[in-house]
């Protein structure tokens, strides 16, 4: 059986159906992940983990709604204790989930040199990228006491023979797949051409992709993926393309996305009839300072708003939250 391959995007038959109460839903995921500083180049020694005790407050905040956040640790959160001090009684209890984000540079065994290309984990070599995926796993079952079910790729780097390797450490579900961007310009993936529509990976139907929703939105949308990869060197013109109400690419996420904006992102997702919307941020931007997106607490008050302003629009228009486990248990198979 041919290994799948997750940076070739599917033909519609491998889409995924879910059974007739599933309805449309939506998952909110968190790169939880070290503070560095996204300015300077990568270095394995540079970061803190300071920021993590602040997912306690957002998993509060979560559970008011009704919302089981994911969480996706990578290796110096699963190595602390602050991770599960402040969500592992949650997790125990399936109030929040959590899943695998690699990131190679600051992920043992520390072999590869540490740059750009190397920082999507795929581009290693495949018993490396192999050992650093089964090392993080590993950990983070240890740190929560539960296996973790989904992956997420850090920087979205996936590889050509990292489903195999997923399906090795009793992965369900990927979801680094994120669709309308092209990482092709600094050596990563080009998802430009993929589904936002869940999919199965392979004929085996053992490993689900859940891309991350990106929609485009204006009078231009249904030629967005035409028009958008010819203005990367000209950003200028895609300011003036969203300003004008002509084409704007929105991602589902608060980080650097308007509440305004999300939410028309939202129901052109919902009236499309997407079954599963897939929010995702960096879990540094819960506290201030780690991030471009929240320097200040009124950035921080400001998140919380964005968060709040979602959830309430999605109930509105009767979108519930769901989980990993919901997810596999209601995706059909056959």
């Amino acid at each position: 059986m041919p290994v799948p391959n997750l940076l070739q995007p599917p033909g519609r038959q491998a889409f995924a159906a879910f059974c007739h109460d599933f309805g449309q839903r939506f998952i909110v995921t968190v790169d939880t992940e070290e503070e560095f500083d996204w300015s300077a180049p990568l270095d394995r020694k540079a970061h803190s983990v300071v920021a993590v005790p602040a997912l306690r407050k957002f998993q509060q905040f979560c559970e008011g709604f009704g919302v089981v956040p994911s969480y996706l640790i990578d290796w110096p959160v699963a190595d602390s204790a602050c991770a599960p001090e402040a969500i592992g009684d949650a997790v125990l209890s399936g109030r929040a989930e959590v899943g695998v984000q690699l990131h190679p540079w600051v992920n043992p065994p520390f072999v590869e040199d540490v740059n750009e290309l190397n920082s999507y984990a795929g581009n290693l070599p495949f018993e490396l990228e192999r050992e650093k995926l089964h090392t993080l796993r590993d950990r983070i079952e240890s740190a929560f006491g539960t296996p973790p079910r989904i992956y997420r790729a850090g920087r979205y780097g996936l590889g050509t023979r990292t489903a195999e390797i997923l399906l090795e450490c009793g992965i369900a579900i990927d979801t680094s797949v994120r669709a309308r961007f092209d990482y092709s310009g600094t050596g990563g993936p080009n998802y430009r051409e993929h589904p936002l529509h869940p999919y199965w990976v392979g004929k085996e139907r053992e490993l689900l992709e859940l891309p991350l929703t990106t929609v485009y939105w204006g009078p231009l949308r249904q030629v967005g993926n035409v028009i958008y990869p010819h203005l990367w060197r000209a950003p200028t013109m895609r300011g003036v393309l969203a300003r004008a109400g002509l084409l704007e690419r929105i991602p589902l996420t608060p980080e650097g996305i308007t509440a305004e904006e999300a939410l028309r992102g939202v129901d052109i997702a919902i009236d499309e009839g997407l079954p599963v919307l897939v929010f995702s941020f960096h879990s540094p931007s819960l506290a201030t300072g780690h991030t471009p997106y929240v320097r200040s607490e009124a950035d921080l008050d400001a998140l919380y708003d964005w968060w709040r302003t979602l959830f309430t629009h999605l109930a509105r228009r009767g979108v519930k939250p769901t989980s990993v486990h919901e997810i596999m248990n209601s995706v059909q198979r056959g």
